[in-house]
Formats: structure tokens, sequence, C-alpha cells
């Protein structure tokens, strides 16, 4: 059976992540349709897509609703799979089925039309700051450190990200990854927890998807909660969030400098420079 790829997921997949990427999206069909013979699915509605994930709604034999997760290979979105097994249901979407070879998810199904990101604001803050605290648990020895990420973001920063940033807010992260990464704690960390990766349910009503794993601090994932739903009071935000979750509001603040600095100076779509910029501006010393 052939699976329709949009288009534009293959054009903005190749463009975050290059040749290899590309690679992958020519095979994509056939892998889509081997795995679907080889866990007894059908499709049950048009593919959805993020950034570098296809998503294929699907039924399995019995009948039951799920979803087909493909992955295009990728350091941050590497260990999904092993986080929503710790996590177990619990506050997260269910991993039914998991294929580490081509990073394929089996999925239960969630209500794709429904995310924290129609909800009131203080709502939906309020319901990310109780999953900060519910998903906090201990990191698996495999998963990726903040340690690791800061020391290399301290090296990339300095050699490039003047060319795009002013060097206060450079200097400010730089500073920032050399003090806080050799001491980052080793909780497991959902970097990109932010509206729209928390979908409505049937067993709960609110799971959280697409976790991208990390471990470190919690303090390290809040920015994404910022830059989404910007509105332009990114501090005052982030300090509520901190207040709601029992966080560290100065570690908070100093690893959101330096993440929006290290996304301002590497310039993707989305979140813009002057989303960046916003956000560094308001919570440098």
């Amino acid at each position: 059976m052939t699976v329709r790829v949009p288009p534009r997921f293959t054009e903005r997949l190749i463009e975050a992540l290059g040749e290899p990427a590309r690679r992958w999206s020519e095979r994509l069909p056939a892998l889509a349709g081997r795995m679907l013979d080889r866990w007894s699915l059908r499709p049950d509605g048009e593919a959805l897509h993020g950034f570098t994930a296809l998503a294929l709604p699907v039924r399995r034999a019995d009948g039951t609703p799920a979803m087909l997760k493909l992955m295009c290979p990728n350091e941050e979105g590497e260990h999904e799979a092993l986080a929503l097994s710790i996590w177990n249901g619990q506050g997260a979407v269910r991993l039914l089925a998991y294929d580490p070879h081509d990073w394929a998810l089996l999925l239960e199904r969630l209500d794709e039309r429904r995310s924290l990101r129609d909800e009131p604001i203080d709502e939906a803050v309020t319901l990310l700051a109780g999953f900060l605290r519910r998903l906090d648990v201990p990191a698996p020895p495999a998963v990726r450190t903040l340690r690791s990420v800061a020391a290399r973001w301290e090296r990339e920063l300095a050699a490039h990200a003047h060319e795009r940033v002013p060097s206060r807010f450079v200097d400010a992260a730089i500073a920032h990854c050399a003090e806080l990464g050799p001491r980052a704690g080793d909780r497991l960390v959902n970097e990109d927890l932010h509206y729209d990766n928390v979908l409505a349910g049937t067993r709960e009503p609110w799971l959280v998807i697409d976790p991208k794993p990390i471990a470190g601090d919690p303090e390290f994932a809040l920015i994404s909660l910022l830059w989404n739903r910007f509105d332009g009071r990114p501090a005052e935000r982030l300090t509520t969030v901190c207040r709601l979750a029992g966080l560290d509001a100065d570690l908070a603040r100093r690893w959101t400098l330096v993440r929006a600095v290290e996304t301002w100076a590497d310039g993707p779509e989305f979140p813009t420079a002057d989303r960046c910029a916003a956000i560094a501006e308001s919570v440098i010393e």
C-alpha cells in the first residue's frame, strides 16, 4: 500500500537536516508500507507531520485506533521511545510498539484536533507546569546529557554566534554554559514541551506527545513555553511557570538565555530572531 507523504513535510525536513533527510524521505513510503504490514495496521486517515516525523492514523487488527509515527533519525528524538516507555502512559501518550532500527513508533491515538494551543493561556500554563512536575523522573544512562550539549554550545557560540547575535547576549550565554553545564542535573527532561505537544485524550483529559529527552535540569525546558503563544511578556510567564512547577527561577532564567541565544544564532524559521531577541532581553542580567 502506497502512503502519500505531504510535500511540505519533505521540503522542511530536508531544509532542516540536509542530505540524510533527503535519502530517508525517499525511502519513507516503502518504510510506511513495511510497518503497516509488520504490525497488521491499516490506514485510517490522512498523514500528519511535524518537523522530523510523519504520523499516520491507523487501525490495529482488532480495530483499535492508533498512530504510526515514523521519525527521521535525529539527535533530539533518539530516545523518545525510551522516555515514553519510562512514563508508561502516565501523563504522556502510551507507547504500544517500537522498532529501534526503523525509528518507528506505534502510539495510542489522541485527538490531534485539540491541543493546549486552543485553551485559555492561564489554564494551559497551569496544566503544563503540572506535567513538568509529573514527568520529573531520573534519566536513564542512555539519554544524551545537558552537560555534553552545553559544552558543545559553549564552543559553537564562541565560534559563530557573534555573526548574528549582539556580543552581550553571546558572552552571557557562553558564561552560563561554562558555569551551569558541568553541574547540570540528571533528571529526564523533555526539552520540547509546549502547547501543541499536549493533546486531548480519553484515558486522561490531556497527554504529552513528541518528547525530546535530555538528562539535565528541568529549568532547561521552559523556553518552549515562551516562544510558543508569545505574548511579549516572556519573563512574566517564566516566573509563573517556575512558581507553579516549583522550579528555580534564576536557573530557569539563565538556561532560557542560553537557549534563546543558541536558537537565535542558528537562525531557524521558527522561532524568529525577533522573538529570540525579545526573550533574551527579558532574562539577561
